[in-house]
């Protein structure tokens, strides 16, 4: 994919908030701390136009991205981190759900997650949850870098079992040398596909 131009759209917490719903959307979800921001950052070719944060959970908000005028990105808060006060956790769950099941150009989500930790309850429900609302989604795994090539191959395996996918269908990430990001965004085009 070509990247002619990305910007930032709006912030939401409520549909009342959200750009209208006429451009398909890839939305991106994922822990705190995964490189949910970098990952996007990266596929973009944008060094800033996602803010990382080096203290997880900062991402409270639904952020819209236009791509090439044609698409866009949603960046979804980052779950699971035990330092954002509970409050703010609760309201999570339900403006991600109301984001999921109401967006109708909500085309696939993109589930990130850190290829050093085993999928917890959270990414299995997550997966039962796509699969009942028939939402298709593209498995990334990053930080793919901090393994030897020995430990990605043992860990791609067992977080596969895990999830109960064909690896195949599981992505290996690494923001510092770029690997996989030729197959993401091939995946993520196969969700677009109809739209672009």
């Amino acid at each position: 994919m070509i990247i002619k131009s990305s910007e930032f759209i709006t912030s939401a917490v409520k549909p009342s908030q959200y750009p209208p719903a006429v451009l398909p959307e890839i939305a991106f979800a994922g822990r705190s701390n995964v490189g949910k921001s970098s990952l996007i950052n990266t596929l973009l070719n944008r060094k800033r136009l996602v803010k990382t944060s080096s203290t997880p959970g900062r991402t409270q908000l639904i952020n819209f991205f236009l791509i090439n005028e044609k698409f866009s990105f949603v960046d979804l808060p980052g779950y699971g981190y035990a330092k954002v006060p509970v409050s703010v956790q609760k309201t999570w769950g339900p403006m991600i759900e109301t984001y999921l099941t109401s967006r109708e150009t909500l085309k696939g989500i993109v589930l990130i997650m850190d290829i050093r930790r085993m999928p917890g309850n959270y990414e299995l429900d997550l997966m039962d949850w796509f699969y009942h609302y028939k939402i298709p989604a593209v498995l990334i795994l990053t930080k793919a870098d901090k393994l030897s090539k020995t430990k990605q191959i043992k860990q791609h395996l067992s977080i596969s079992k895990a999830l109960s996918v064909d690896k195949k269908n599981l992505i290996l990430f690494s923001i510092k040398s770029r690997q996989g990001k030729d197959d993401a965004w091939d995946a993520i085009e196969k969700l677009l596909q109809e739209d672009l």
